[in-house]
């Protein structure tokens, strides 16, 4: 695979060296799944982390449902009332491309990031059973997977394949190159979900996405204002030859307009202060690993002007509860031990 090449490959912004304010290069990988190859896709994942890490990165972002697979243009076979024969099969086959958390993915995940000495943040579709998730993956720079965050409202027709998150996978992790959190496309456009993410002190704020409109690169800026955080917002870049060939795979009412080379999403990959500094990107030219070094002293720096869960905040008036335990549609009571137990989607 081509990379877009120097510059548009690596851009970066030259900050301090003060030791009280350290600086974290940072990477977003603007790339395609191989669809319905899991094993060609975590090949090329550990190609571009590789390249990232040889560039020094210290976190790398990736795309939403990159393993696995975002199913742009599918409709699988829904009406209302009625699901085709040929939707049910095209399910099987993304449920098949799906990963399991734990399994041996997330372990091949891990490696990789041991192995380039990368925090990474790593988006996926999870497979619980026979439901599946929209989840990012987080993993730190020993090697260690830190936990996950599953997408809590998936979109429009998203909802026909995708279960529900809960409030148990909305972390924020603190890690020596800062606290880390992750919201997946459009989720970043709600307010209360920003805000819990606030008050858990968000300082690297990963928004992989499936948007490559330019209006997503206001809602980037205004997250990064309004939560006085670096954002780092990372999305695929796909032709339509990405996807597996009609009639195997159809873009829904579009696919007599597309030619193997049709952009079908166009990425927009970007990085963003806390000031609103667009720090690089957006690309929307191919494929790209997009970096910046993150001064992370900016961070106190906005937040002397506003801190939405802190001083310009207005608890007596204005507040949030988040119920952020895990939501389990059977619970079995042993009467005899006293103990319950759960089935957790």
């Amino acid at each position: 695979m081509a990379l877009v090449p120097s510059p548009a490959l690596v851009a970066e912004v030259e900050m301090g060296a003060d030791p009280s304010a350290p600086t974290v290069r940072a990477t977003v990988v603007q790339a395609s799944t191989v669809f319905y190859d899991t094993p060609a896709t975590l090949d090329k994942a550990e190609r571009l982390l590789a390249e990232a890490a040889g560039y020094g990165a210290q976190l790398v972002v990736f795309p939403e449902a990159f393993v696995g697979g975002y199913p742009r243009g599918s409709n699988f076979g829904i009406v209302i009332g009625n699901r085709t024969a040929k939707g049910k099969e095209e399910f099987r086959k993304y449920h098949a491309s799906a990963i399991d958390v734990p399994g041996p993915e997330v372990d091949r995940l891990a490696a990789m990031a041991g192995k380039y000495k990368v925090f990474l943040v790593m988006g996926v579709i999870e497979r619980d059973g026979y439901t599946l998730y929209c989840t990012v993956l987080f993993f730190d720079s020993q090697g260690s997977y830190l936990g996950k965050h599953r997408k809590i409202m998936p979109t429009a027709l998203e909802r026909i394949i995708w279960g529900f998150g809960d409030g148990s996978t909305i972390p924020v992790f603190e890690t020596p190159i800062g606290k880390i959190g992750a919201a997946i496309c459009w989720e970043n456009r709600m307010p209360l979900l920003r805000t819990a993410m606030y008050a858990k002190g968000i300082e690297i704020y990963c928004a992989p996405t499936a948007d490559s409109r330019d209006v997503w690169q206001a809602s980037m800026t205004h997250i990064a204002l309004e939560g006085g955080c670096f954002v780092l917002s990372a999305n695929q870049f796909c032709r339509r030859k990405d996807y597996p060939p009609p009639p195997e795979y159809v873009f829904a009412g579009t696919e007599e307009e597309l030619t193997p080379d049709s952009v079908v999403c166009a990425g927009g990959s970007v990085i963003i202060s806390p000031s609103g500094a667009v720090l690089a990107g957006p690309n929307y030219d191919g494929e790209a690993l997009i970096s910046a070094d993150l001064d992370l002293g900016e961070i106190a720096r906005e937040k002397f002007a506003f801190d939405v869960v802190g001083h310009y905040s207005r608890p007596e008036v204005l507040s949030l509860t988040v119920k952020d335990h895990p939501t389990n549609p059977v619970t079995f009571v042993s009467a005899s031990a006293k103990t319950e137990v759960s089935h957790t989607p």
